[in-house]
């Protein structure tokens, strides 16, 4: 552990999660705009693709949340850092606000714009 108490093992496993979360993204064909556009298009030529890539970040992360709640605490972190507020607010809403114009004005959502990034898709 460092000064911080933060383990230096944390960056390593914060990257390589993030790394799994890319490429769980780019195997699911979710760095396309179009397959997001496609989900979004009920009343047209829906695509379900995004649903199913939904549904198995829940049949994976439901189980993983009942067990780390079972837990001591993380590996590498003196504790969880879990939400706290319930509620609305303005900071809230403006975010989302401010995340949805930029994924409309880009095309991209940011989460799967950066996978699409480290893939080389020249459309980023």
């Amino acid at each position: 552990m460092n000064s911080t108490g933060r383990s230096f093992a944390q960056p390593a496993f914060a990257l390589a999660s993030g790394v799994l979360f890319g490429a769980g993204l780019a195997l699911s064909g979710m760095i396309n705009p179009a397959k997001v556009l496609g989900f979004l298009d009920v009343a047209g030529n829906w695509d379900p693709t995004l649903a199913f890539v939904m549904l198995g970040a829940l049949v994976v992360t439901m189980p993983a949340f009942r067990l780390a709640t079972r837990t001591t605490g993380p590996w590498f972190a003196p504790r969880y850092m879990l939400p706290e507020r319930k509620g609305l607010d303005a900071r809230l809403l403006i975010g989302a606000a401010l995340f949805g114009v930029g994924w409309g004005l880009a095309g991209f959502c940011p989460g799967p714009a950066i996978a699409a990034l480290v893939a080389g898709e020249p459309r980023v």
